[in-house]
């Protein structure tokens, strides 16, 4: 009897535990469910952000170093070859004995086929200041937009040459823009704003033979008196005049609301021809850049610049470090992006500013948006065929 009361006992006992526990696990999960849902959204975004930012910058500089070690190896390896060729005498075969050696004690996919070790050669002989492409200074100061890019550079010790790193793009950048570009300082310019947009190869090569360089222009600010320098150079170095928007269909923008809206659905081309170092936050944010560590505010208009359009920047400024800006973060800058702007009247306008202000064009498709144009509407061509 009583090892029968007993047993029943511990079954009850049993029972209890497992409906306590289920309970608590229940507790458990609510506590969490409640947790997470004290999270605020806006300030959650805002840091996954800046650790989304921190990550890519600490997985680019990796990636930087190995690219760095990369041309160092090959550039290293070229030039071996070019003193041989000159101390030995030796002819183009040697180039094809040496790659079947190295490929038979370090594999077939070591890199070290014939035409990578005549690139290397190639490499080593354009590039005898390796790590640097020196620039002269006289030829920079031919070209306002190269003293944009090349501010941030060192300057030799002799004072006459500006020097470029080479690390900035891959190998194979640099094998593709080798036979593309002669002049070496459109070769430096090509290379920095590869690296600074974040360019392909493709995209590299696309924009060299559009000859890109023409077109770029010095983006009109004033970084200059309300940045600290390090932070002005690279502002400077981070935006462009103009900004390509051919992924809009013009015809369909009348007023702002519809270049936004247009924006927010090419999203993705739109932070691609904004550059390397965007970040996209959510309709009627700033847009946040990793590298500047800060916010840029776009103010978008469909018509040409006008001063007053800056004042409204301005504010807009004002509100975002009110409202969104973090202690850590650098100062906020404003970019306004206009259909055509007369840079005289932009330079008036930015005198007296205090809000890091940049203003630059956009460019659109105009031969669609003139065809377009030409084209009879529906209504026309309903009241031609009644």
């Amino acid at each position: 009897m009583d090892v029968s009361f007993s047993h029943s006992k511990k079954l009850y006992l049993c029972k209890r535990l497992i409906e306590n526990t289920d309970e608590l696990e229940m507790n458990s999960k609510n506590m969490v469910d409640k947790t997470l849902n004290l999270i605020d959204d806006k300030e959650y975004l805002l840091w996954f952000h800046r650790l989304v930012g921190e990550i890519d910058r600490q997985r680019l500089n990796a990636v930087m170093q190995l690219n760095a070690a990369t041309l160092q190896h090959y550039w290293w390896l070229g030039n071996d070859i070019v003193q041989k060729h000159r101390e030995q005498g030796w002819g183009t075969n040697v180039i094809n004995r040496l790659s079947v050696d190295l490929q038979k004690y370090y594999g077939n996919d070591s890199g070290y086929s014939s035409r990578n070790l005549g690139y290397m050669k190639s490499f080593a002989v354009e590039y005898p200041n390796f790590p640097f492409l020196q620039v002269p200074l006289a030829k920079i100061q031919e070209m306002p937009i190269l003293q944009e890019r090349f501010a941030k550079f060192t300057v030799s010790a002799d004072g006459a040459f500006v020097q470029v790193p080479l690390a900035q793009i891959t190998w194979y950048h640099h094998i593709s823009m080798i036979a593309k570009v002669k002049d070496m300082a459109l070769r430096a310019f090509y290379m920095t704003e590869a690296a600074i947009q974040g360019w392909s190869r493709n995209v590299l090569l696309m924009q060299i033979d559009s000859e890109y360089h023409k077109k770029a222009k010095a983006l009109p600010n004033n970084f200059a008196t309300t940045l600290p320098p390090v932070n002005s150079d690279l502002a400077k170095a981070a935006f462009k005049d103009p900004y390509n928007l051919g992924f809009l269909d013009m015809t369909k923008v009348k007023q702002e609301q519809d270049l936004e809206n247009q924006l927010a659905n090419r999203v993705t081309e739109f932070l691609l021809e904004m550059g390397r170092g965007f970040s996209y936050l959510g309709r009627q944010y700033p847009l946040y850049h990793t590298r500047l560590h800060c916010y840029v505010v776009i103010e978008l208009k469909v018509v040409d610049f006008k001063p007053e359009f800056l004042s409204k920047l301005n504010y807009y400024i004002s509100a975002v470090d009110d409202l969104v800006k973090m202690p850590e973060d650098n100062p906020t800058i404003g970019l306004l992006l206009c259909r055509s702007k007369n840079n005289t009247k932009v330079e008036y306008a930015l005198r007296g500013m205090t809000q890091p202000l940049g203003v630059a064009e956009y460019q659109t498709n105009k031969m669609i948006e003139e065809l377009k144009s030409e084209l009879p509407s529906v209504k026309d061509l309903e009241r031609t065929l009644l």
